[in-house]
């Protein structure tokens, strides 16, 4: 089978500093794959890579099946929209549109017809005859993208096209750019550090930390079976709780005092994971355990409590109603023996045992 792009351990490393490790990763025809993780864990290296402006130190790049080593990125049939847009200053918007296509030698008509459809697809065609100084920030983001549709790649790459947007306007464009993958249909690859366009835009996800894949899959899944603690704590906002406890004979015990009978047969020091929507909340007290208040925040919908065990471990609680709080006061909470997630030592999920 012939993947749209295939990775075979591609390595880089600038000078002694080694910053991709052997990443071996395949992407099917249309898909929308998102490049996840933190501040330089190597993203955004990978993605130059991919598009041909760096160089692999070892590895192979293969496109639709051809190996794409050394190959330049004109011919790659790639185009990237970049975090800064990279519109030229000077130039309309119908001749930042035209202007590779005219490098490229292409006819005229065709070069019309395609800055036509695209301008009408993104809503832009009111704006060909401003220059980028003229645009908002969503429009000139719309016309970078527009830029690369009239290309027509094989893959469009993204690198963290939205994070000069403010909030309401990355939503928005959030909502476009997935609209836009189920119109064109073309393979999708997007860098972002933010986990929230991640889950909402991929078909998988690839998280990545210190240059190395720790695990690739539809956003549920991560979510629901995470790997490690890693992907656990970075999947997921607000970031699930992690207390540090034991477990001998399917007995877990944790620092905080809750003790449990999981389906975990393993033995010696664990930690528990669970999310802060999972939890229960009690005002009277009732529950596994008691936390004292430090802070909460209300956002009408949705209520987050920021709490501390006895012991001062900290909990986060998600309640999905309105409630009466202050600071210092000591609740209830309930923590569902079915929500947790265990990790052992070595920060691997642990699997269930029965």
């Amino acid at each position: 089978m012939t993947h749209a792009l295939e990775l075979k351990q591609i390595r880089k490393s600038f000078g002694s500093v080694h910053v991709i490790h052997g990443i071996d990763l395949q992407i099917e025809e249309g898909e929308f794959v998102v490049f996840v993780g933190p501040s330089g864990c190597g993203k955004s290296t990978l993605l130059r890579l991919i598009a041909g402006l760096d160089d692999p130190t070892s590895g192979d790049i293969e496109l639709q099946g051809k190996r794409v080593n050394g190959v330049p990125a004109s011919e790659r049939g790639l185009s990237m929209v970049f975090q800064s847009y990279a519109l030229y200053p000077h130039m309309t918007v119908k001749q930042n549109l035209s202007f590779g296509l005219e490098n490229l030698r292409m006819p005229k008509a065709e070069i019309a017809e395609r800055i036509e459809h695209a301008a009408k697809m993104l809503q832009i065609d009111h704006l060909l005859g401003r220059r980028p100084g003229q645009l908002s920030g969503g429009q000139r983001q719309r016309v970078a993208i527009g830029r690369a549709i009239v290309r027509e790649p094989v893959i469009f790459l993204f690198d963290e096209p939205l994070s000069n947007l403010d909030a309401e306007l990355r939503l928005q464009m959030r909502v476009e750019i997935s609209d836009l993958h189920a119109k064109l249909g073309n393979t999708m690859i997007y860098v972002t550090h933010d986990q929230i366009e991640a889950m909402t835009m991929a078909d998988r996800i690839v998280v990545l930390r210190g240059g190395r894949i720790e695990q690739v899959g539809r956003p549920l899944d991560l979510y629901n079976h995470p790997a490690n603690k890693f992907v656990a704590g970075f999947i997921g906002a607000p970031q699930m709780n992690f207390l540090a406890g034991s477990l001998a004979g399917g007995v877990l015990t944790c620092d905080c005092g809750l003790v449990r009978d999981v389906p975990f047969g393993s033995a010696g020091k664990v930690t528990l994971g669970i999310r802060p929507e999972a939890i229960g909340v009690s005002l009277d007290g009732q529950g596994d355990e008691v936390i004292r208040v430090e802070n909460y925040e209300q956002l009408g919908a949705v209520t987050y409590i920021y709490g501390a065990f006895a012991n001062g471990e900290k909990l986060t609680v998600q309640h999905a109603h309105q409630i009466p709080l202050k600071r210092g006061q000591e609740i209830g909470v309930t923590l569902p023996t079915g929500a947790f997630h265990l990790f052992g030592e070595d920060d691997q999920a642990m699997e269930k045992s029965r």
